[in-house]
C-alpha cells in the first residue's frame, strides 16, 4: 500500500485539538454545503483539509510550521496544481473559531462567484 495513504490514516487517527474542532464544522457538508476531506494525499503531500470542487486547502498549523523553505515549496506546488491555501494557527482555530469559519465561508463564496 502507498505509504502516504498509511500516513494519512495515521494523521486522521491522531488529529490535534484544533483539527478536531475544525473537522466538526467542516465534515458532512456542514459549512456552506461544501464537501471537505481530511488528511488527504495530494501529489507527494498530505493536506489537513481539502475541498476538491472549490480547489481549496485548509491547513491548521501548530508551532512546527514557521514558513520554512519546505512549506513554501509545498505551497508553491499545490498552488501550481490550482489550489488556494488558507492557513490558520491552531490557537486561532481554538480561540477564534467563528472568525476562522467566517474566513473559510467568505473564501468559498468568492470562489463560487468566480466560477464560470
Amino acid at each position: 500500500m502507498d505509504y502516504r495513504a498509511d500516513y494519512a490514516k495515521e494523521l486522521r487517527t491522531n488529529m490535534t485539538d484544533a483539527e478536531h474542532l475544525l473537522w466538526r464544522h467542516l465534515r458532512a457538508c456542514r459549512l456552506n454545503q461544501q464537501k471537505f476531506r481530511r488528511q488527504q494525499p495530494i501529489g507527494r503531500y498530505i493536506v489537513d483539509f481539502v475541498n476538491f470542487k472549490a480547489r481549496l486547502i485548509i491547513e491548521a498549523d501548530g508551532g512546527q510550521h514557521n514558513e520554512s523553505a519546505t512549506d513554501q515549496k509545498r505551497d508553491s506546488w499545490l498552488q501550481s496544481q490550482g489550489f488556494q491555501i488558507l492557513r490558520f494557527w491552531n490557537n486561532d482555530i481554538l480561540q477564534n473559531t467563528e472568525a476562522v469559519l467566517q474566513t473559510i465561508w467568505n473564501t468559498l463564496e468568492t470562489i463560487q462567484k468566480n466560477e464560470p
